[in-house]
């Protein structure tokens, strides 16, 4: 039977893994979408896409994996029934309970792998991800801005040009900003300034010794105005959420461990359950995955991906519930994961108690 389990396991294995690679290239699409969104208002700079790209996939991966693993293996064993080898391994005796430790081979470590992301992966990228966006908002050159060239404010927010800059990227002298505002035009110059961040995350640049010129686009008319100022603060486009160490998305699973709030509870839980969700889906997949030579080949594949879509919505859900204090903490998302556990074992044992009929009643034919 070793060799039958070492078949299975890789027949599984190969599946889930292209499944896999399929799910990440649609994702990293997505991705892409919204950081170069992000970058094209303001939101990022641009010199963090790579990084940030990288970061987001990983804090994604508890959701891609649980759905990977599940359709795979429906098209693992939805491909066995198919080519009719698993009626072949079912007249050897070998029935689904049975077929739990080559499953169970492939599961576990995925399930692992699932645990370690939202716990401890998945946490650290999201809490890496913000304060490298909340290091580069500081910093004038990962903003963008280059010394002796004409820089477009992200957003559409105007054109900059700074003169020289601080080996630091913090300072800079000779700026001059071009800015266009319901047929208003403003021209900003200064001598010196540099970049700073509000409490709130708004970013300034502060600007020392220049003038202001304001006045109409189109040139008609007489109406600018010329200041002088001593200090100036241009407000750049806003910035991603800067990093907030009490926030409980950045928080480690240990410290949210002992942390009474509603959102740390909420965001504890969501943590918990992709593990356990996976666990259950992988279940599901054996049973849904029986087929006869007639059946629909994509039936059972859609039945699972409409509960993992479910299951996953419920899980959200859920978060927000037990945030807003609509359910209680003690429940958490047990009413979720409790009921889906105990359907996946239940349907897989019943799926292996059909079969068990028919093999005695063919070995009672033959006799």
């Amino acid at each position: 039977m070793l060799k039958l389990d070492r078949y299975l396991l890789s027949e599984l294995a190969q599946s889930t893994f292209a499944t896999l690679v399929v799910l990440l290239v649609v994702s990293v699409g997505g991705v892409i979408t919204d950081v170069l969104k992000d970058i094209a208002s303001g939101r990022l700079p641009a010199g963090l896409m790579l990084s940030q790209l990288g970061l987001v996939l990983l804090s994604w991966l508890p959701l891609i994996l649980p759905l990977a693993l599940m359709l795979g293996m429906m098209l693992g064993i939805g491909r066995l029934y198919r080519d009719s080898e698993m009626p072949v391994i079912h007249a050897m005796g070998v029935g689904p309970l049975r077929l739990l430790r080559p499953v169970m081979a492939l599961v576990v470590p995925v399930v692992v792998i699932v645990a370690l992301c939202s716990l401890w992966l998945g946490p650290t990228a999201e809490r890496v991800s913000r304060q490298m966006i909340n290091e580069a908002n500081r910093n004038l050159v990962i903003s963008g801005l280059s010394p002796g060239s004409f820089t477009e404010i992200p957003g559409g927010g105007g054109v900059v040009y700074v003169g020289s800059m601080s080996g630091d990227g913090t300072r800079f002298q000779r700026i001059f900003i071009h800015r266009q505002k319901e047929g208003r035009l403003d021209i900003t110059t200064a001598n010196t300034g540099s970049l700073s961040v509000a409490d709130d995350g708004e970013r300034y640049l502060t600007l020392d010794n220049g003038f202001q010129v304001e006045g109409p686009v189109d040139g008609g008319g007489k109406d600018y105005r010329l200041m002088r100022y001593a200090s100036n603060d241009v407000r750049l486009p806003a910035g991603k959420e800067r990093y907030d160490p009490n926030d409980p998305r950045t928080m480690s699973t240990l410290e949210l461990l002992g942390d009474p709030r509603r959102a740390s509870i909420a965001q504890l839980h969501g943590r918990l359950a992709p593990p356990l969700l996976t666990l259950a889906f992988a279940l599901l997949a054996v049973p849904l995955a029986r087929s006869t030579p007639r059946q629909a080949r994509f039936g059972g594949a859609m039945m699972g991906f409409f509960s993992y879509l479910i299951g996953m919505n419920l899980m959200q859900v859920g978060q927000g519930w037990l945030a807003s204090g609509r359910i209680p903490p003690a429940l958490g998302l047990w009413w979720l994961i409790l009921p889906l556990l105990a359907a996946g074992v239940w349907m897989y044992v019943k799926d292996g108690a059909i079969a068990m009929p028919r093999l005695r009643l063919r070995k009672g034919a033959a006799s």
